[in-house]
């Protein structure tokens, strides 16, 4: 792999913004192409970030030979079929999160990229948080002791936006399960791994889609609760708790800026701010895995992203949370 890793979006919607502007932090990546089926917004995407190439269909970037790795921005519900239609052109993918809608779709998408030996990765760019790097580090070190307890919630108010939009069109796999419910369960998992037993309970919207989702994992020696919803803003102040210890992801903890500790009656706090929003972390991330060679990352492996498509389904299924477009 050449000393400059070249990118390509795939759909440049509000978070491929947020991508560009951070991939500009990064050394030794550039952004060299966009795509979009309006070709007018991928030119005014490409303008605005310095993109030389300009592409009015998906297809055209996948055939291209400008492009070392392609970040797939688009909704859930196109992950699947141009992760697999980038990675049959031998195209390196970033594929925003959820990987997949359902775990069918991601076994579908790692088998792809394991058989065409290509590099596939999910955006869960919370993986990469400085901050929680080092609480998971803290917490393997012992530092507050046998994990017993895990809270972590994401919530925002959305029930006021637009009802054919993304969160609330079922046609599009909308609700706030794996919009934002992935990362109280990318936590949980992270810490305590998969849970032996799980509880949940949702509530749903008018369209159908499911707005409020609690959930109770069990694990041999510990519980974690979590929360997701659209009908209200949330604290999400993360809590992991052990017998000597506990330690604190600060608010929005998904991107947090630092950590605290609490041992022996005494509160630490310790900053540890991003590079730019924090998507620069899972680019770098993703270049050194290019660079070195490798098909998926150590850090959030394909078989991660599988573990945490399975506890997606498991919470759907005990809620009764699903999509018009499944079988």
């Amino acid at each position: 792999m050449k000393d400059e890793i070249r990118w390509g979006i795939v759909g440049p919607g509000n978070i491929a913004h947020s991508f560009a502007k951070n991939l500009r932090m990064v050394n030794g990546g550039r952004l060299t192409a966009v795509a979009s089926r309006n070709f007018d917004r991928a030119s005014s995407f490409a303008a605005e970030y310095g993109a030389a190439h300009v592409y009015g269909s998906y297809q055209e970037l996948f055939e291209s030979d400008v492009v070392d790795v392609l970040y797939i921005a688009t909704p859930h519900t196109s992950h699947c079929e141009l992760t697999l239609q980038a990675l049959r052109h031998k195209k390196a993918v970033l594929c925003e999160k959820p990987m997949g809608i359902n775990k069918q779709e991601v076994d579908r998408m790692v088998s792809a990229a394991k058989e065409g030996d290509v590099f596939l990765m999910e955006a869960l760019w919370s993986r990469f948080n400085p901050a929680i790097r080092k609480v998971k580090q803290l917490i393997e070190e012992g530092v507050i002791g046998k994990l017993e307890y895990l809270y972590a919630d994401f919530g925002f108010y959305a029930l006021d936006r637009d009802e054919k939009g993304r969160l609330l069109n079922p046609d599009l796999a909308g609700g706030s399960l794996l919009d934002i419910g992935i990362y109280p369960i990318f936590l949980s998992y992270l810490f305590f791994g998969m849970p032996k037993h799980i509880k949940a309970s949702s509530r749903f919207h008018t369209t159908g889609v499911e707005m409020q989702t609690s959930m109770l994992f069990e694990y041999q020696n510990g519980q974690a609760l979590l929360y997701s919803g659209l009908t209200s803003k949330s604290e999400m102040k993360a809590e992991i708790s052990g017998q000597e210890g506990t330690l604190f992801l600060h608010p929005r903890w998904h991107e947090a800026q630092g950590y605290s500790l609490e041992k022996e009656n005494e509160l630490t706090h310790v900053d540890l701010p991003t590079v730019g929003k924090g998507y620069s972390h899972e680019i770098e991330e993703v270049q050194e895995c290019l660079r070195a060679g490798k098909k998926e990352s150590d850090r959030w492996s394909l078989q991660n992203s599988q573990d945490l498509v399975a506890l997606l389904d498991a919470v759907r299924k005990e809620t009764g949370i699903t999509f018009p477009f499944e079988e």
